[in-house]
């Protein structure tokens, strides 16, 4: 049986080509690797956000898959507002 359009047919975890041939998938990020340092949970900067932000862009943003800027931005704030302290966007994702 043909795989079913708009699928991928092997489920690899490769890195994924947009349209253009760009990849959408830059690997862990610095996010993840503060988190970790800290012990701060993905669910506790989603509760500290004031913002419509949810478990599922914590999860895409901590293993590198590409968010649009509005997102990166959601996830700054709360990060700021969980630690204390003052990241840049540069100090959480490795792509812009």
């Amino acid at each position: 049986m043909a795989p079913m359009p708009g699928t991928n047919s092997d489920n690899s975890s490769a890195a994924r080509l947009d349209c253009l041939g760009e990849t959408r998938e830059y690997g862990l990020q610095p996010l993840a690797t503060i988190l970790t340092e800290r012990h701060i949970s993905n669910h506790q900067i989603v509760e500290a956000s004031t913002e419509q932000l949810t478990h599922k862009m914590m999860a895409k943003a901590c293993r590198g898959r590409y968010l649009s800027s509005k997102v990166r931005q959601k996830i700054l704030r709360a990060v700021n507002k969980v630690t204390g302290e003052c990241f840049r966007m540069g100090d959480l994702f490795t792509y812009h």
